[in-house]
């Protein structure tokens, strides 16, 4: 699994093809998530304890030492594929790792219920093309493997 984490004043995602938003928050965290071959339900129970309780909101002094869920911040989660892509031989991006639709969709489904039991939650139109538009905030952008 490979996430790209964001910490955003405002973000929201929108679905091309029925021209509507389907999932906008304020501040809180933006999470591009892409599951691979071969990633579990522990994997993603443990990306969703570890999204609940990153320390990348800022105290008085500035620094790092709150969570989403110590300030109860939501959090977008978007389903993106394109995250795992090998790009080693030519200039075509291969997709080979990304895990089958499905099952991607099932792994995604369970992250934003364990999230969601903690913390407000909004998604992206799964396996469709959407336009994300987000306000970064520091910028503070982490990239995480699992």
């Amino acid at each position: 699994m490979k996430v790209v984490i964001q910490r955003v004043s405002k973000a929201s995602v929108s679905n091309v093809h029925k021209n509507e938003v389907v999932g906008e928050i304020t501040k809180g965290m933006l999470v591009l998530v892409g599951i691979k071959k071969g990633d579990t339900e522990e994997k993603v129970l443990q990306l969703a304890q570890k999204l609940k309780k990153l320390r990348i909101f800022e105290e008085t002094e500035g620094k790092m030492t709150h969570s989403a869920l110590d300030l109860q911040l939501p959090i977008l989660l978007v389903s993106q594929f394109t995250l795992l892509a090998n790009t080693k031989d030519g200039n075509r991006p291969s997709f080979l790792d990304a895990e089958e639709p499905s099952r991607a969709k099932e792994l995604y489904e369970l992250l934003i219920s364990e999230v969601s039991k903690d913390l407000p939650v909004e998604t992206g139109s799964f396996g469709e093309y959407m336009n994300i538009s987000a306000e970064l905030d520091g910028p503070v952008t982490i990239v995480m493997e699992l």
